[in-house]
């Protein structure tokens, strides 16, 4: 077996200088590379048998190339498993190592905040599983923090999450858009920044196409299907019913699913039905399918690590000055749950 081809054959072989090869199989961000270059560099070095020495890079940066993620039980929800995979294949494709690892109290983060900290990781992503405020740990401190789906009253951390109010805008504009001018809303007793922001969704909505806000048409109740039931069987009593029920949920839209048939409505003749969240096995499995506001779990993944990524590339001293704090549009899903309002 012939030597090992060096970087320096592989800038040769490709026309290009070492720092241009460094940068492209380093995955160095924020460098002026075509794709045309980098692909160049990509092949011939595959062609020439070299690859990049990352124990040596990691050395030489004093870097691990591995982020913890640290969320409270974000590994148990199938939700959040876009979110996972947002950040897994990110992380992947930059040539980083993603950990990840839950703290379920107090104690037990403390416990895998040590364990991250033993493992070297060059930055923490802290997940939550809702969308809330949270208090980061005294223990993250001394790294490099990102917010994933959750925010902090420390403006200095970079952090992302659902655009609340803007999905459900649009959840409500779709059923304006259908002709209704009745429109529930069956939303959650939960104290939350996706309740608030939702219900402000709903109000702004109405208000932009000049329908009254009115409260007797908000019903609160426990964020599940049995919740949804009971709050809509409240909405759909009375003769002057709602002809549309946006809900917070789409697990509280099972539950309207429910009250409406055994009120005698059909989804959608009777009824519109919207819910959020686009939950796999929920809004597809309904009959007919929930049209629904998906929420953006694979992208904030993405976007978390490619932040990451970004500020591990910085100088440790302008980290905390460069935070950027996204709000992640929550499209709306179409489906079947939507007709024009009835006459």
């Amino acid at each position: 077996m012939g030597p090992k081809a060096s970087i320096r054959d592989v800038a040769a072989a490709a026309g290009v200088s070492v720092t241009t090869v460094s940068h492209v199989l380093n995955n160095k961000s924020g460098t002026r590379v075509s794709a045309q270059t980098r692909e160049r560099v990509e092949a011939v070095a595959r062609q020439l048998g070299y690859a990049a020495n990352g124990l040596a890079r990691g050395l030489r940066l004093q870097r691990s190339y591995a982020l913890g993620l640290l969320g409270d039980v974000i590994a148990a929800t199938g939700q959040a498993g876009q979110l996972i995979l947002g950040a897994q294949e990110t992380a992947s494709a930059r040539g980083w190592v993603l950990l990840l690892t839950t703290g379920r109290d107090p104690e037990g983060e403390r416990r895998e905040i040590r364990a991250l900290a033993r493992h070297r990781v060059d930055g923490v992503l802290y997940a939550t599983t809702d969308h809330r405020v949270v208090r980061v740990p005294d223990e993250l401190r001394p790294m490099p923090v990102v917010l994933l789906n959750a925010r902090s009253d420390d403006a200095t951390l970079p952090s992302v999450v659902p655009d609340e109010r803007g999905g459900a805008e649009a959840a409500v504009r779709e059923l304006l858009t259908h002709g209704h001018r009745r429109i529930g809303f069956v939303t959650s007793t939960a104290d939350l920044p996706a309740a608030r922001g939702r219900l402000l969704g709903y109000r702004e909505a109405l208000w932009a196409a000049g329908v009254p806000y009115r409260p007797e048409l908000v019903r609160t109740d426990v964020g599940d299907s049995a919740g949804g039931h009971r709050a809509a069987r409240a909405l759909l009593a009375p003769p002057d019913r709602p002809t549309a029920l946006f809900c917070f949920t789409d697990r509280m839209a099972m539950g309207v699913y429910r009250a409406a048939a055994e009120l005698g409505l059909r989804v959608p003749d009777d009824l519109s039905v919207v819910g959020f969240d686009n939950q796999e096995g929920i809004a597809d499995g309904l009959f007919p399918a929930l049209t629904t506001v998906a929420l953006p779990h694979h992208g904030m993944g993405a976007w978390a690590v490619e932040t990451m990524v970004e500020l591990l590339d910085r100088p440790k001293g302008s980290r905390r000055r460069v935070a950027r704090h996204v709000l992640m549009p929550c499209p709306l899903v179409r489906r079947a749950s939507v007709a024009a309002a009835p006459h």
